[in-house]
């Protein structure tokens, strides 16, 4: 039966709307899924920016739009707990490759040096600011490279060899410690518990180099097995209630083969609390697989960190920065509707270059920032779609929706990635009695999440029409 469900929800999400009459859209009131625990973003490496502006003003705007409940909504936050590179190298190799943005501080510039709690001011206050404003978010500490004194090459940009273990095993109990006093100093100092501490990234990657682009460690599987089997007995003791997780992969064909082998080693498992994986690359076959691996380990799952990179299911067929937008919804539609996770989560909020990896624009030096395309199309998801919120299937991959906690109102949201409109017919099962009007808000080339005129409801259904290269959300309310 299993199966036979993994199989029914990988034909369901490749189904799209091109050359279609009429969509046709059944929202199963029976065909329930995971519960959203919530919406958010790496802290890393746009906080570390932001958070040193002059202008307090600007600062407070920019979160209360991230975070805002009639915004962005989002409540999941992942505080980056830097390496710090080379002393010799600032303004060199990171600068150059990602930005001065790449060069994330460390809290410790030897073995034998004291803490330095007042690096990663900007990080912090943001993540200062989000905890006072908004009292259910959710963070987790994450690592991408270990202090640079700790590895092998004496850079937190990687191995000269991106294939080959950087941190040296002589220091993962150093390692470990370092990761867990940094926990520690942000709940005695700051309140901040974090949910679950992740000491790799995209770990069994190979473009993790010295002298590279960002702050970056290879580790692989059976190294990441030795430091958990370090770090999990030392956590315990910590005091904290924090729980670890892992393993950030950037692509679904390394993480299943990564839990693969966490799977074979039983105790790996036991020590875990969350499993969480990226999804910059990856086929809905995969998703599958994973969704079916990570209901036998029985573990909490986030998709992490994604953006708009594409495997040919999911490709957008041009390069302006709203279609990507637009794809990439589609690409969170897949990965919610298939592997469910409880969480899903971006990488950047503000970039400098561009206006594709980002929900907005902005100038570090200056403060100056706006939304972008991505931002709106991002709202017509997390706004409406609550925490608490259950995912119900849907038969068609170009749309998503979702019941509330009190069964009194429906979200269904609908892709249109065709250059035509299409007729659609949004049919409600099983839910009771719906409302007599919808609210409908919809995002296009010249909308922003704009609210439309209400939608009329008539024997469980909704007939509208998807405006060409568009996402629209439809709130239902059920008696």
């Amino acid at each position: 039966m299993k199966q036979l469900f993994v199989t029914i929800i990988t034909a369901i999400a490749t189904m799209g709307f091109a050359n279609a009459q009429e969509v046709k859209i059944n929202v199963d009131a029976n065909a329930r899924c995971q519960q959203i625990e919530g919406w958010g973003t790496s802290l890393c490496w746009w906080a570390h920016m932001c958070g040193q502006w002059e202008n307090e003003a600007a600062i407070d705007q920019l979160v209360d739009m991230i975070i805002g409940y009639d915004d962005l909504n989002m409540n999941i936050f992942r505080y980056n707990i830097g390496g710090g590179d080379d002393p010799s190298h600032i303004d060199g190799h990171m600068t150059k490759g990602k930005g001065k943005r790449a060069e994330m501080p460390g809290f410790k510039d030897g073995p034998d040096k004291p803490y330095n709690w007042n690096a990663d001011a900007g990080q912090r206050k943001i993540m200062l600011k989000i905890k006072q404003r908004r009292p259910d978010a959710v963070f987790e500490a994450f690592s991408n490279s270990a202090p640079y004194w700790m590895t092998i090459s004496g850079c937190s940009g990687g191995n000269g060899d991106g294939s080959i273990d950087n941190l040296r095993p002589e220091y993962y109990d150093a390692f470990c410690e370092y990761l867990l006093d940094v926990c520690r100093f942000y709940r005695d100092q700051y309140g901040i518990t974090f949910k679950t501490l992740e000491p790799f990234n995209e770990s069994t990657s190979s473009y993790w180099n010295y002298l590279g682009s960002q702050e970056g460690c290879h580790f692989d599987v059976e190294s990441q097995i030795a430091v958990l089997r370090k770090l999990y007995p030392m956590l315990q003791k910590s005091g904290l209630s924090t729980v670890l997780s892992a393993s950030d992969e950037t692509s679904l064909t390394a993480t299943i083969k990564v839990l693969e082998s966490y799977m074979a080693t039983p105790d790996v498992i036991k020590m875990l609390g969350q499993f969480n994986t990226h999804t910059y690359s990856g086929t809905n076959a995969e998703r599958a697989r994973l969704h079916s691996m990570i209901e036998g380990c029985k573990l909490p799952f986030w998709q992490s960190e994604t953006g708009p990179q594409w495997d040919d299911e999911l490709k957008p067929k041009g390069n302006s920065s709203f279609e990507s937008n637009l794809y990439l919804a589609k690409k969170m539609f897949a990965d919610l509707k298939i592997m469910q996770p409880q969480a899903w989560l971006d990488w950047q909020m503000v970039e400098e270059g561009n206006e594709t990896w980002c929900l907005f624009r902005g100038n570090f030096a200056t403060g100056e920032f706006k939304r972008v395309k991505n931002y709106y199309v991002r709202m017509n998801v997390t706004r409406f779609i609550r925490q608490g919120y259950t995912i119900i299937n849907t038969d068609s991959g170009n749309t998503l929706a979702a019941v509330s906690p009190e069964g009194d109102k429906v979200v269904v949201v609908a892709l249109n990635l065709e250059e035509n409109s299409h007729k659609a017919n949004i049919s409600l099962n099983g839910f009771g009695k719906p409302g007599k009007k919808a609210k409908v808000y919809r995002t296009s080339a010249t909308e922003d999440c704009a609210e439309l005129k209400d939608a009329k409801i008539s024997s469980g259904r909704i007939a509208t029409t998807l405006v060409p290269m568009s996402i629209t959300t439809y709130v239902i309310p059920i008696k």
